[in-house]
């Protein structure tokens, strides 16, 4: 039975700007070399999307207090290419200079890049370095990055994204260099975790996910030695439920994957969570022995407001994965403020009740493709959940309903951690 929205609403007292971030979150976020199960909770249960955070995209001193003030410890998609590969060395060098600011306010910020489903000409632009060649047993050559050697021999993705924009081949050895050669890069500036970005569609011809294994595994050792606390959490969109090695070995560190909102079609706008709704994760989280070597019988994840497109029906009740014919991210951006607040802390009760192994990632800074209307009354093409102020005038204001939910989460713990068994 369809339950209402309204009847599933939960009450927030909002938090005001004052307070301290959580102690006994701090105290579960600690890890070096490998990820405890509470450990990697403890993130995912703090978690929020800051895309561009990494590359000063919005204000960054805004951006950071608004992370320590809500109480976040996984900032996602930081930093990240969509084709325009030649940018990566200003990107780089941006990061390099706003990552240690946010491990000063807080050094146990797990800190996300993004290696997407693409990859266009423009990799031409880039050198291979010899410790790349190094790593994968290869002679150094002195050459930039091939866009042809990463496609799929058979044609297929090519051009998908746009004429030069192809998806590229996890099986063919120049892929797994130049995604080895990112998530070197990412570490290297501080990033401890890896959004992999559509894991089925790179690895259609990867059957038995040896060659994702072969490029994890390196990554890995890679951060083994590099990262900052040894170790980096990989993840990726996991259609099927995640993908395993010889039968139940993990790929990833956690799962991760789009809300997969269901619209109300008799209540226009409106839009609620379903088990079993299209191909949303709830309750399909495949298990078995993680990377940092537990086994689980479902393994951890996160549910994102995600983007990709316009519709050209905008606003209407047009089925499939569109939201009233928006991207998610773009459907809540154009709700009014206080239906937003409402339907975070709902979508927050609502995966912890049908789903145990689930977290809501919170959005923080997100692109949207229909631009919506901010906290200053103009269109803005980039949701940003920061309070209205001088320095982010376009604000869409969720921050202080992120810090109630959040902060009423922790009671709730900390009841049932102290209470009678």
């Amino acid at each position: 039975m369809r339950i209402g929205l309204a009847a599933l609403m939960m009450t927030v007292a909002v938090a005001g700007p004052s307070g301290t971030r959580s102690a006994e979150t701090a105290d579960r976020c600690e890890f070096d070399g490998r990820i405890s199960r509470p450990t990697l909770e403890a993130y995912l249960s703090r978690a929020v999307t800051m895309m561009d955070l990494l590359t000063g995209v919005g204000n960054p001193d805004d951006n950071i207090r608004m992370l320590g003030e809500i109480g976040a410890k996984f900032a996602g998609r930081t930093i990240y290419l969509w084709g325009g590969e030649r940018h990566l060395p200003a990107k780089l060098e941006r990061a390099r200079a706003i990552a240690p600011r946010v491990h000063a306010a807080d050094p146990q910020m797990a800190l996300q890049a993004a290696i997407f489903e693409i990859v266009s000409v423009d990799v031409a632009k880039l050198n291979v370095p010899k410790w790349v060649f190094e790593a994968f047993g290869r002679t150094p050559e002195d050459r930039t990055f091939s866009y042809e050697a990463m496609l799929f021999p058979d044609g297929r993705f090519r051009d998908k994204w746009s004429p030069g924009a192809s998806v590229p081949d996890i099986t063919r050895i120049e892929t797994k260099m130049w995604f080895y050669f990112l998530a070197a890069s990412y570490i290297g500036v501080g990033c401890e975790a890896i959004h992999f970005g559509q894991v089925a569609l790179i690895g259609a011809a990867d059957r038995g996910h040896e060659h994702w294994w072969d490029l994890l595994f390196r990554v890995r050792l890679y951060a083994g030695k590099h990262a900052r606390r040894h170790f980096v959490l990989c993840d990726a969109h996991t259609p099927s439920g995640g993908p395993r090695y010889q039968a139940d070995k993990l790929l990833f560190d956690l799962h991760s994957f789009p809300l997969r909102i269901e619209e109300v079609p008799d209540r226009p706008q409106e839009g609620i969570l379903q088990v079993g709704y299209l191909d949303s994760i709830f309750g399909r989280s495949n298990g078995g022995v993680t990377p940092s070597g537990w086994r689980c019988e479902h393994l951890p994840y996160i549910v994102e407001l995600d983007n990709f497109e316009r519709h050209p029906r905008e606003g209407s009740n047009v089925g499939g994965h569109w939201i009233w014919g928006y991207d998610e991210i773009c459907w809540f951006a154009h709700q009014p403020e206080a239906y937003r607040n409402r339907w975070l802390a709902y979508a927050w009760q609502w995966v912890r009740r049908h789903d145990p192994n689930g977290f809501l990632q919170m959005p923080g800074s997100r692109c949207l493709a229909s631009p919506a209307i901010g906290g200053d009354g103009k269109p803005t093409s980039w949701y940003f959940a920061n309070r209205p102020s001088n320095a982010v005038p376009s604000g869409f204001g969720q921050e202080d309903t992120i810090k109630a939910i959040w902060t009423q989460d922790e009671k709730t713990r900390s009841a049932h951690a102290t209470s009678p068994k």
